[in-house]
């Protein structure tokens, strides 16, 4: 027995809006609604909205894949999503994260191994995620590194994907089918 409060909904049972919804995102992205799209799919405009806002800072935003990739990995630990690492873990690794970069992060643990351009990207990702701000410093070197466009890139993955991390913890998302929880419980 699941305890996922908010599986796949059935096709017949799709509200006009849903159904709607559900194509364009498998027209605008290629595959059926999945992972915190399900969830989403019963508030089928903020689907769409949250879909849309997901494209740009994946694809298009001021930052390189990488270090996109690297963030939401460290949202994913923060909000100790399993179904958010287990989609992004992967893809950070083909991006270039290395894998003991990421492992430390899975354990709750500032990476040793991170590059300057990661260093950046934890720092300010944590501050905005356990403190709700951003020092001057750290504000500072992200600035200079990635722009001002950077910097607010940056605040939209941190909550975009906190916001999808939310959503899949209400929802209380499962894993697909035999994957392992890739994420360790942490005591705090």
């Amino acid at each position: 027995m699941s305890n996922d409060r908010m599986p796949d909904l059935l096709a017949e049972s799709l509200t006009d809006a849903q159904r709607e919804a559900a194509a364009a995102f498998r027209a605008e992205r290629g595959v059926p609604v999945f992972g915190p799209f399900t969830p989403l799919l019963r508030s089928p405009e903020m689907m769409q909205c949250a879909s849309r806002m997901g494209l740009y800072l994946r694809y298009r935003s001021a930052l390189p894949l990488r270090i996109s990739e690297f963030t939401i990995l460290v949202v994913a630990r923060e909000w100790s999503q399993q179904v958010e690492w287990h989609i992004h873990h992967p893809i950070a690794l083909k991006a270039g994260v290395a894998p003991e970069t990421a492992q430390a992060l899975a354990e709750g643990r500032r990476p040793a191994t991170m590059s300057a351009d990661e260093a950046l990207a934890y720092d300010f990702s944590v501050e905005l995620q356990r403190h709700r701000a951003v020092s001057d410093p750290t504000y500072a070197a992200l600035v200079a590194r990635f722009s001002e466009q950077g910097a607010i890139d940056l605040t939209g993955i941190n909550g975009y994907y906190a916001l999808l991390a939310m959503t899949m913890n209400v929802a209380r998302t499962a894993l697909p089918e035999g994957a392992p929880r890739p994420l360790p419980t942490l005591t705090p």
